[in-house]
């Protein structure tokens, strides 16, 4: 029989709760990990992963029937094998399950199958061998979220699915109307669009990517047009009929109303917090009205031995941030300075081309109060972008105009994805848009156009 005593109980098994089970025990904790379905959570298994993988192929297959032959490279048609490609993604999925799998067995880290239900110093644990109890010093709560389901369009898993359907659908729908224009949504919608559906994507604000710096938006909007996607900004989606395998969808557009025939409607306005069914409210845990666990600046709740992080705690729902905080708070209970620079979390829109942003947005800057300098340079200046046939976008740098530190930066082009951890490390390091601009920037290569950026932020 395993033990069942443990310094540190981790309820969630993905990239937060993973990460922190295997920190803690790399430090000294005995750790046990729970999870009721998979290792590696939402992200590796029905988000992050296979959506990337997804992006990769059908980029590949996009750019392939468009042609290359202006690159010396003669093709015959080019065919779509959906099945093989839901395999890749497939498989991509299983190698970093196994690789989470080795990880906690090489640093000793004890997994469980099955629900975690917290009591004050202990963990029920129901799974299919029966209900074990497991008693901790410390109880961790990374549970995720979950895709928010709207009322008036509630989830059928077949013509009104979340993303989760999304990564596993068996053809390529004729028309997919997607509601919300976050980066889920677009990207999703990217997929299919480059695999032959025609999609439109409904967003209630009036720009996508709300909360991102609106020029960049913007900007991202007109090229994502081009490849064919359609866009109904301020605009919601009201009611849903279902009839012969179609679906017509009501939107309201300011004081009009349009109906709109699709094969799948993808809802993807946002994710919620899984905090329900924990034991949280019996225990006295604080959850607000979203559902969200509160945390100090530390990720300890108002109870003594329970602590919170990632999806289910306030703040971004993204992978990183999670993994941040899930290091964080493993180095807090071996009693040491774990941290986590909020100002300094990048985010991510995997379209193409990608869009990556960290700290202030030029509007964010300004409503703060800072004077902004504004460096651009665009993609099509650079020399290495039109060796990769890859020339749209730019990079957008916001400094404060007076002492020219580095507020935010802002990608969008060509492994957005890469370069924007520069822009990271400034922030983390509290440098100015000078010292980006002087760092040497090996060339030919793109992150040339980082530094160019910089040096036009600096008067």
């Amino acid at each position: 029989m395993r033990d069942t005593a443990f310094d540190l109980v981790v309820i969630g098994a993905g990239p937060g709760g993973y990460v922190a089970a295997s920190k803690a025990a790399q430090l000294g904790l005995k750790v046990a990990c729970i999870d009721k379905s998979y290792l590696g959570g939402t992200c590796l298994n029905v988000g992050c992963i296979p959506s990337k993988a997804l992006l990769e192929s059908s980029a590949l297959f996009y750019r392939a029937k468009k042609g290359l032959g202006h690159h010396g490279i003669g093709q015959s048609e080019v065919g779509l094998d959906l099945r093989a490609m839901m395999a890749r993604k497939e498989k991509i999925v299983q190698t970093m399950t196994k690789g989470i799998e080795g990880l906690f067995k090489g640093r000793g880290v004890t997994h469980f199958f099955g629900k975690g239900q917290v009591a004050p110093g202990s963990v029920s644990v129901q799974g299919a061998g029966g209900e074990q109890m497991l008693t901790a010093k410390h109880i961790l709560l990374a549970t995720g979220s979950t895709p928010v389901e709207l009322p008036n369009l509630p989830f059928d898993g077949e013509h009104v699915i979340s993303s989760t359907e999304a990564l596993t659908l068996k053809k390529v729908p004729e028309r997919l109307v997607v509601i919300g224009g976050g980066a889920i949504g677009l990207e999703l919608g990217s997929v299919w669009s480059r695999l032959g559906a025609q999609v439109l994507v409904v967003e209630a604000m009036e720009q996508i990517l709300p909360g991102m710096d609106q020029e960049m938006a913007q900007q991202l909007e007109r090229l994502l047009k081009r490849q064919g996607l359609k866009f109904l900004l301020g605009a919601k989606a009201q009611a849903v009929a279902i009839a012969e395998g179609r679906v017509t969808l009501t939107i309201a557009a300011g004081d009009q109303e349009r109906a709109e025939t699709c094969d799948q409607v993808l809802v993807a306005v946002g994710r919620k917090p899984c905090s329900a069914g924990l034991g949280l409210e019996e225990m006295g845990v604080a959850i607000n009205e979203r559902g969200q666990v509160l945390v100090d600046a530390q990720g300890r709740t108002n109870v003594e031995g329970i602590w919170a992080i990632g999806d289910l705690v306030p703040g971004a729902m993204l992978a990183h941030k999670a993994e941040a905080e899930g290091v964080a708070v493993a180095e807090r209970m071996a009693g040491r300075a774990g941290q986590v620079n909020y100002e300094a979390i990048p985010s991510v829109v995997y379209t193409h081309p990608e869009l990556a942003s960290v700290g202030a947005s030029e509007e964010e800057a300004t409503a703060a109060g800072h004077e902004v300098a504004i460096g651009k340079y665009p993609f099509r200046g650079n020399a290495r972008a039109h060796c990769m046939d890859d020339i749209d976008g730019l990079v957008k740098v916001v400094a404060e105009a007076h002492t020219d530190q580095l507020l935010g930066m802002h990608i969008l082009g060509p492994q957005a994805s890469h370069l924007i951890a520069e822009g990271v490390l400034a922030l983390e390091f509290g440098a100015s848009a000078e010292d980006v601009g002087r760092t040497v920037h090996a060339h030919p290569a793109l992150s040339e156009v980082v530094g160019e950026a910089a040096r036009a932020a600096v008067p």
